[in-house]
């Protein structure tokens, strides 16, 4: 693993970047000797993600993103 300081790394970002998406290999980033980030190629989830059946049987009889009356808020008491 390549290890660079925080200047450098905003100094070279770019062409670190590149090296990331070249290599695949990832970046140790640090601040006076210690690890702060890992600079690594991104990988998209892969998770089937799958409504709970529950879900396709509720049915909502109005629009969510129509503003309330004042009787549909109520009495609001200071």
């Amino acid at each position: 693993m390549i290890t660079v300081n925080v200047h450098e790394a905003k100094t070279n970002l770019s062409g670190l970047l590149s090296q990331v998406e070249k290599n695949g290999e990832p970046i140790l980033i640090c601040r006076n000797g210690k690890p702060v980030a890992d600079l690594v190629p991104h990988r998209p989830c892969k998770r089937n993600v799958k409504p709970h059946p529950r879900l396709s049987k509720i049915k909502i009889n109005y629009d969510p993103t129509e503003p309330l009356t004042a009787e549909e808020w109520g009495r609001v008491e200071d």
